[in-house]
């Protein structure tokens, strides 16, 4: 299959990376190519590392990379595409431009129209759509190659094939497919708002360091402590996560967001990919 991937940041490449990975077409898409590149370089990094590593051959890592396809404009993909997944930011307002951009380009009804958002209500996103029986949710999770599970989120008009496809490609990207409701948060990010906000809340009141709570929750089994993950995220992408849920269960105080992660992020103290988050990720220190 052809699948096309509109948004070249964290998890578009690596939704791209698990694609061509299993044997798909991958054509990654974004209008910055600067971002392009970054995801170009990213790619061929993890692929050639795969080569070190003995997970693949370097002929088989030779197909992968000719596997994928950079644009900076899609007008003349669209209609060769089987699926079309958005992965750019959680703002209604521009995922429902690009989908009509992507409407206006020749989407055909068979084509799955996908996102992967995180928190947004699916229904909603494609109230407005073209062909809605065809739009899914299917929300990867950081990092996407690796992260095993993929919510599926249907809305009361997508049509069952359409699910059913979905679940198959997830399969073939050895992926596990989990049919979420579209409730705000899904599964993973409405019982996952409760790991990083009283997490920060025990901080905010100093009961116990950053460094203690991420310790005390890896001892207990948990592969990452809550600090580490959402410096791993981005506290911007998870902040804006937290205020999309709030907003969602009208002001619930259970997901009240933190001002703690308000500081940081109006410090850009976004986690790893700035460098600086909970924790300090310049190699220099």
């Amino acid at each position: 299959m052809t699948i096309l991937i509109c948004g070249s940041g964290t998890m578009g490449r690596g939704i791209a990376l698990a694609t061509i990975l299993s044997g798909h077409t991958a054509v990654l898409f974004d209008k910055n190519k600067a971002a392009l590149e970054k995801a170009q370089s990213f790619i061929t990094a993890q692929l050639d590392k795969g080569v070190s590593k003995g997970t693949h051959t370097a002929d088989q890592c030779e197909i992968y990379k000719s596997s994928c396809t950079y644009i900076d404009s899609f007008s003349q993909i669209i209609p060769t595409c089987d699926i079309i997944v958005e992965a750019i930011i959680e703002s209604i307002e521009e995922k429902e431009h690009l989908f009509s951009l992507i409407e206006e380009s020749g989407l055909r009804k068979e084509t799955i129209l996908a996102s992967n958002t995180s928190s947004l209500s699916v229904s909603v996103l494609s109230k407005n759509r073209k062909f809605p029986t065809s739009f899914i949710g299917l929300h990867f999770f950081n990092p996407a190659h690796l992260m095993k599970l993929v919510e599926i989120v249907k809305t009361p008009v997508t049509e069952q094939h359409i699910v059913d496809i979905a679940i198959d490609f997830c399969n073939s990207l050895k992926k596990i497919p989990v049919i979420a409701k579209d409730v705000p948060g899904f599964i993973v990010n409405r019982v996952a708002r409760n790991y990083y906000n009283e997490a920060m809340r025990i901080a905010t009141e100093q009961c116990a360091s950053i460094e203690q709570i991420d310790a005390l929750m890896k001892s207990v089994g948990f592969k990452m402590g809550p600090f580490e993950l959402m410096d791993l995220i981005g506290n911007d992408v998870n902040l804006e996560v937290t205020k999309s849920v709030y907003a969602q269960y009208f002001n619930d105080p259970r997901f009240t967001p933190s001002i703690m992660q308000q500081d940081f992020v109006n410090a850009g103290l976004y986690g790893k990919k700035s460098g600086s988050g909970f924790y300090n990720y310049d190699s220099n220190t």
